[in-house]
C-alpha cells in the first residue's frame, strides 16, 4: 500500500512545466506537467488538460506511487521509435531522432487524414527502415470496415493498436482478421471502468499498458500478470520524470519486446528542471487548483 502524504507536502515541491513537442502530437503542441519530490525520488501527474478529474485523480494515484510507493529498478529496455501522423520529410527527421531501433509505431486514423495518407506514411517507414517491424495505432479511430480495409492494404504488421473505439468492435474485427494481425488494446484498457473487460471479451492479442492511467506501477504489474497475454508498456506522453515510472514497469515485465517508452525523442530538448521549463504563473495556478480538487 502506498504511503499517503498530505497535499502540503506535495505542494511545497510542486513545480508545474510546460515542454515544447517538436510538432503537433495528439493535437498539442506542449506537454503541461506538475512534478513533486517523493520519499522515493521525483514523480509526474500529467493528465491532459480535458480529461475530467475523476480521471485526473486514478493519475495522481500513479504519481504518489512513483514518488511514495516502494522503490524500484532501472534495467536496460528495448524501445520502438513513434512517429505522429505527419508526411513528407517530417518523417526522416522525426524518425533519426530515435537512433538505432526494430520496430517503429505509426499513428494513423487522424482527424482530417485519409487511409491514402496513412498507407503513404507506413511505405515511406518501410523503405527507410526496411528490418523494422511496424505498428500501427489509430487511437480508436477507425469503424471495423476502415481497419479492415487498412489492415488489407498495409502488408505485415506486428500489432494493430486499438483500431476501433469499442471493445465490442474490436472483437468483431479481431474474428474477422481470423489472425492475420494481432490486435492491441490500449484505450479499451486505461479508459473502461475494468481493464480486464477486453480480455474477458476475447478482444485483444496484446495489452498496452501506460503507468499513469492505470493508477500506477503497482497496479499495471497487477494487471501485467492477471491478464495472460503479451503486454507492450507505453508512455502517456510524459517528461522525462514520469518516463521514469514506465521504464520501472517495462523492467519488472522482462522479455525484449520494444517498448514505446521513447516519446522523450518527440520533445525539444529542454531540462525540465530548469527555468526554462517553468510553465506561466497562471497555468502554475490552474494546476495547483486541479491538484487541490483531485486530492480527496
Amino acid at each position: 500500500m502506498t504511503a499517503r502524504p498530505e497535499l502540503s507536502v506535495l505542494l511545497e515541491t510542486a513545480r508545474v512545466v510546460s515542454v515544447p513537442l517538436l510538432t503537433t502530437f495528439r493535437g498539442i503542441t506542449n506537454r503541461e506537467a506538475l512534478l513533486f519530490e517523493g520519499e522515493t525520488g521525483w514523480a509526474e501527474w500529467s493528465p491532459f488538460l480535458e480529461y475530467p478529474d475523476d480521471e485526473a485523480r486514478t493519475w495522481l494515484q500513479a504519481a504518489l506511487d512513483q514518488g511514495f510507493g516502494p522503490k524500484r529498478e532501472l534495467g536496460e529496455v528495448n524501445l520502438n521509435a513513434t512517429l505522429p501522423a505527419v508526411n513528407g520529410s517530417e518523417i526522416e527527421t522525426l524518425l533519426a531522432r530515435f537512433g538505432s531501433f526494430d520496430t517503429v509505431k505509426i499513428k494513423v486514423a487522424e482527424s482530417g487524414q485519409t487511409i491514402g495518407q496513412d498507407l503513404s506514411r507506413v511505405a515511406e517507414v518501410r523503405r527507410l527502415y526496411p528490418e523494422a517491424a511496424i505498428r500501427l495505432d489509430a487511437n480508436g479511430g477507425f469503424s471495423v470496415e476502415e481497419a479492415l480495409a487498412l489492415a488489407a492494404q498495409v502488408g505485415e504488421l506486428d500489432y494493430f493498436e486499438q483500431p476501433c473505439r469499442t471493445i465490442g468492435e474490436l472483437a468483431e474485427l479481431r474474428v474477422k482478421l481470423s489472425g492475420a494481425v494481432r490486435v492491441a488494446a490500449d484505450e479499451s484498457v486505461r479508459k473502461v471502468d475494468d481493464p480486464m473487460a477486453v480480455v474477458y471479451a476475447g478482444a485483444a492479442d496484446v495489452l498496452v499498458l501506460k503507468v499513469q492511467p492505470l493508477g500506477g506501477v503497482t497496479r499495471a504489474l497487477e494487471l501485467a500478470n492477471e491478464c495472460g497475454l503479451p503486454v507492450t508498456v507505453s508512455s502517456a506522453l510524459e517528461t522525462a520524470v514520469g518516463l521514469q515510472a514506465g521504464f520501472a514497469l517495462a523492467t519488472a515485465l522482462g522479455g525484449n519486446t520494444a517498448h514505446g517508452l521513447g516519446t522523450l525523442r518527440l520533445f525539444e530538448n529542454v531540462d525540465v528542471f530548469s527555468n526554462q521549463a517553468l510553465a506561466s504563473e497562471d497555468r502554475r495556478e490552474w494546476w495547483l487548483k486541479r491538484l487541490e480538487r483531485c486530492f480527496i
